[in-house]
């Protein structure tokens, strides 16, 4: 491979990248605004989310998994609990230690603002694209499914 060929490559590439990084950003915007959430900080969605996946986890383990400070962690997880969208348990194996887990309340507001989000997506895709451009998003789909997988 010659040496311009090798550069259009890589030139081609950092364009892609760049535009996936701004499309991605754009789109993840617009899906909070179609069906907006209660005003959580980043770290606060970050540990909900994180609590959705993993029922269970302690103020340590979260820390360490956000790559913070306990101490920052506790003041983040008292406030999800004061506002009722967590709730800490006792360690059944030691009950020194708490886990923490999302409210059913939590839950059922995450499987909503999914929902919502989805609609938007369904409709938007069914309005503006044609039956040959949806096939066209679906081979684009399975191409960014398989850069997820790199």
């Amino acid at each position: 491979m010659s040496t311009d060929l090798a550069s259009h490559e890589t030139d081609t590439a950092h364009a892609l990248a760049v535009e996936l990084r701004m499309l991605a950003g754009q789109l993840r915007r617009r899906l909070r605004q179609e069906a907006s959430v209660a005003d959580w900080t980043e770290s606060q969605r970050a540990v909900l989310l994180r609590l959705e996946r993993q029922d269970g986890a302690t103020v340590t383990e979260l820390a360490q998994a956000e790559g913070v400070r306990s101490q920052s962690m506790g003041a983040t997880v008292s406030a999800l609990m004061e506002a009722g969208w967590i709730k800490g348990a006792p360690d059944p194996v030691d009950g020194r230690r708490t886990l923490l887990s999302i409210t059913p309340q939590t839950r059922k507001m995450f499987r909503q603002v999914r929902a919502a989000r989805e609609d938007w997506l369904q409709r938007t895709i069914s309005a503006r694209y044609s039956a040959a451009e949806q096939k066209q998003i679906a081979s684009a789909v399975r191409l960014l499914q398989r850069l997820l997988e790199a």
